[in-house]
């Protein structure tokens, strides 16, 4: 059993993926299964080499919804995930599981979405634990845990991990947005005078300029990066997507697609990058960007969009048309507005 704190600027830049793919190498084999916890909350995630014969990934996702698990410790949980991934039943656990409970929700729209974090669960770091040895029909399988979802809801943030995060993103995030803004205004400096969409080049530059001054947390820094490559999309011959919507720090999307939270039934056309499109077909819940909102650790697309421009355009992937864009709403006053009145209710987002 090991025991790993993981923070940005380690070893392994606080991911666990990164250190899941080290272990691999390290321990020379091509038979692995590994069971990993996502930093906010307390769910497993699996994940199986050469492929996902014993449906290792379903196996340990069930395993959050799963009633009778509800209070059960972590030696619990993992045991039943060995169970299911021994059964080699996971898949069909899951789907039944995962179609409980959004019949259950689905059915009741007026239930408040509960939303928990415990300091407790985790340290500044993500601890995480390592046991090997298991008997499962696979050579060499370890148990990586990762923390993940309490029930009830498709995203939570334990306070300790997202405020550890926070601090040591915000200066590097500071520096990228800066560079970001700077290479902007580069590009639209040796842009053709002619080009189509020079004018709103020139707006996005203006607007990361005005934001950036203004930062004062992770999500008006990331909004800096929005501006930044809606100037560089309006530059190019094709404009391209917006940044990922569910966290625009994952870059460029690669497609749009509908997308409609467990439990919920209002959808929304949303572009994403590969990673979460790919977590979006599977049916799980994608990696997204948490911020501080009136004391609570959510999405920030969970924070009213009156509070927040970045709320209420998803980063530029809810907005209505051409002519609607981040630089347009900023220049309007809408992200000024925005922080005015989450001020004026207890606390900036992001705070």
């Amino acid at each position: 059993m090991v025991l790993v704190p993981l923070n940005k600027g380690d070893a392994f830049d606080g991911d666990s993926r990164t250190l899941a793919a080290v272990l691999r190498e390290r321990l020379g084999r091509q038979q692995l299964i590994l069971i990993t916890n996502n930093e906010y909350g307390k769910w497993l995630t699996g994940t199986e080499w050469p492929t996902d014969a014993h449906q290792t990934r379903d196996a340990a996702s069930a395993v959050g919804f799963l009633k009778e698990l509800d209070d059960a410790g972590l030696a619990a949980r993992i045991g039943r995930a060995v169970e299911l991934i021994k059964a080699g039943n996971g898949t069909e656990v899951y789907k039944a599981e995962t179609a409980r409970i959004d019949k259950e929700y689905s059915a009741r729209p007026e239930a408040e979405e509960h939303v928990s974090g415990s300091s407790s669960d985790s340290g500044p770091g993500t601890l995480i634990a390592i046991a090997a040895g298991l008997v499962l029909a696979v050579v060499g399988a370890v148990l990586l845990v990762r923390h993940r979802l309490p029930r009830h809801t498709s995203f939570a943030f334990p306070d300790a991990v997202f405020a550890a995060e926070e601090a040591a993103d915000e200066a590097g995030l500071r520096r990228q947005a800066a560079a970001e803004m700077l290479a902007l205004g580069e590009a639209v400096e040796h842009a053709d005078g002619a080009a189509s969409g020079l004018s709103r080049a020139l707006d996005a530059y203006d607007a990361a300029g005005r934001v950036l001054d203004a930062a004062r947390g992770l999500p008006d820094l990331v909004g800096v990066l929005a501006l930044a490559a809606e100037g560089r999309s309006a530059l190019a011959p094709t404009p391209g997507l917006p940044l990922c919507f569910f966290d625009p720090r994952h870059g460029t999307a690669v497609r749009r697609t509908t997308w409609r939270p467990l439990g919920r039934r209002e959808r929304a056309d949303v572009a994403v990058c590969d990673d979460c499109g790919q977590a979006l077909r599977a049916r799980r819940s994608p990696q997204v960007m948490a911020v501080r909102h009136r004391g609570r650790t959510v999405p920030y697309f969970e924070v009213p969009a009156e509070h927040s421009l970045w709320a209420a355009t998803g980063y530029g992937s809810l907005l209505s048309g051409p002519d609607d864009t981040l630089a347009a709403r900023v220049g309007t006053g809408e992200f000024s507005r925005a922080r005015l009145l989450s001020d004026d209710h207890g606390g900036a987002v992001g705070d």
